[in-house]
Formats: structure tokens, C-alpha cells, sequence
């Protein structure tokens, strides 16, 4: 299955907020989209105090993410990107 890289900008959360708002995704996910799975997420603040967020799904489509991300509301999604692959440090022999 497709794998993507979904890049968010939040509403105004604080920590606690956010975390609600990262179980209301995993429950949206399972109740209403069981074709999608999350596998994790970068939660990070941009220069201007923004918070955002990398998440990693797998999906068979990128609009069934969108419309994942529209049920769960408080943030925008900036871009969906299929990921190409994956490399590490350890694919590297020194």
C-alpha cells in the first residue's frame, strides 16, 4: 500500500490539546477509514511559533487522507506527499 508524508499546520493547541487531538485522529481513523494506518508523527514548532506536524499513513490514496484530515478539524494540511522510500544512517557502511 501507498505510503505518505502529510505535512499540517495546527490551530492554536497546547500540549494537551494536541494530544486529544492525536487520539480523535487514530479513532476517526479506525471508525471511518479502516483502509488507512498511522504510523507516526514529528510534532514540531516553526520559527514564527506555529505548531506542525509530519505524519506518516498508509493509504490507498492520498484523498482519503484529506478527507481523514477534514473530519478531524483544527488544522490545515499543507501538503500530502507519496514517500519515494526510506534510508537511515545504517544503509550507509562507513
Amino acid at each position: 500500500m501507498p505510503r505518505f508524508i502529510i505535512q499540517r499546520t495546527w490551530d492554536d493547541l497546547d500540549e494537551q490539546a494536541l494530544e486529544e487531538a492525536g487520539a480523535r485522529s487514530k479513532r476517526i481513523a479506525i471508525e471511518r477509514y479502516p483502509d488507512i494506518s498511522w504510523e507516526h508523527s514529528h510534532v514540531v514548532m516553526d520559527p514564527d511559533g506555529s505548531v506542525k506536524s509530519f505524519c506518516v499513513y498508509s493509504a490507498p490514496e492520498p484523498t482519503v487522507l484529506q478527507r481523514h484530515a477534514d473530519d478531524l478539524g483544527q488544522h490545515h494540511v499543507d501538503i500530502i506527499l507519496e514517500i519515494a522510500g526510506d534510508i537511515s544512517p545504517n544503509d550507509f557502511p562507513t
